[in-house]
């Protein structure tokens, strides 16, 4: 034996298993089921987004006989803390949840350009990948000081470079530039972060440093190469020339070499000048003496 019960539905149970499915800049995808399976009519669900940070509050009302209900929440502000409450139209029991849309992209590019007596940081403007941003919004700059341990608040500014002075030597410096932040700093865009080495012993001081390091390598490489090469040259030059010196040195004592002594003879100019004086002098020839010609 056996028996069919179909319970009673209860239109005061909250709704089932909420949460964010995908959390974008300017909308947030949330997720829940029906307070019972399978429903058996239209379900009125009244959704409340309240503003964590501007402290203002919107409802909407989604309908559905699904169990499981997905919903987008659209016109939310990049790096914003939102409530979202979820009940049936009726005020029943509701189900809550938290959630924080993704920042402002930081700012690209990010370098350092050293002046006299300052430095100047230039970026790209954010309007180029966040269609978001308007650049009347502006952006603020950061410092902080590794030896002093301190952080300081520079400005803010329209533009897309920014000047620093008053820079002290021996200081290791973190610039940070962001999209302005809203509403009591509660509204941010994520910064871009460069180190900057007073000194210039940081290899990671700056990227105008490290330009300029890659340029002279562009230089210096080549100069050295031209030289190995010249150096590779005279070198064989050298050999060749030493190599000609020597044939021609064993072929000169070749030509003088006395079997009969076993050495290699070789005479001074006096010698020489010796041999020609004893030499008879030929004079002429005298008409009494008979000319044979054979």
């Amino acid at each position: 034996d056996y028996v069919v019960v179909k319970m009673i539905p209860d239109n005061r149970l909250p709704p089932r298993h909420l949460h964010s499915v995908h959390t974008g800049k300017t909308f947030a995808v949330i997720k829940w089921e029906s307070p019972y399976d399978s429903p058996d009519q239209d379900m009125l669900y009244a959704v409340a987004v309240k503003d964590l940070v501007r402290k203002t509050d919107k409802i909407y009302k989604v309908k559905s006989r699904n169990s499981t209900v997905e919903y987008t929440i659209k016109k939310l502000e990049p790096g914003g803390k939102y409530h979202v409450i979820v009940q049936l139209g009726n005020m029943s029991k509701e189900s809550s949840m938290k959630i924080s849309t993704v920042p402002l992209s930081a700012p690209d590019a990010l370098k350092i350009i050293t002046e006299n007596d300052h430095i100047l940081l230039f970026w790209k403007s954010l309007a180029l990948k966040e269609s978001n941003f308007n650049e009347s919004r502006g952006y603020e700059i950061h410092m902080f000081d590794s030896l002093l341990n301190i952080t300081a608040y520079l400005g803010n500014t329209t533009e897309n470079f920014f000047k620093v002075s008053n820079l002290k030597i021996g200081h290791n410096y973190s610039f940070s530039v962001q999209a302005r932040c809203l509403y009591s700093g509660q509204m941010c865009g994520e910064p871009a972060t460069l180190l900057y080495d007073e000194l210039g012993t940081d290899e990671d001081s700056s990227a105008s440093k490290s330009d300029r390091s890659t340029d002279v390598a562009a230089i210096v490489v080549p100069v050295l190469f031209l030289l190995l090469v010249t150096l590779g040259i005279g070198f064989v030059v050298l050999y060749m020339r030493h190599r000609r010196l020597q044939n021609s040195f064993t072929a000169f004592a070749n030509s003088h070499y006395s079997s009969r002594l076993g050495s290699a003879i070789f005479s001074s100019g006096d010698d020489l000048g010796d041999e020609d004086d004893e030499a008879p002098m030929i004079t002429g020839f005298s008409d009494d003496v008979p000319m044979v010609i054979a």
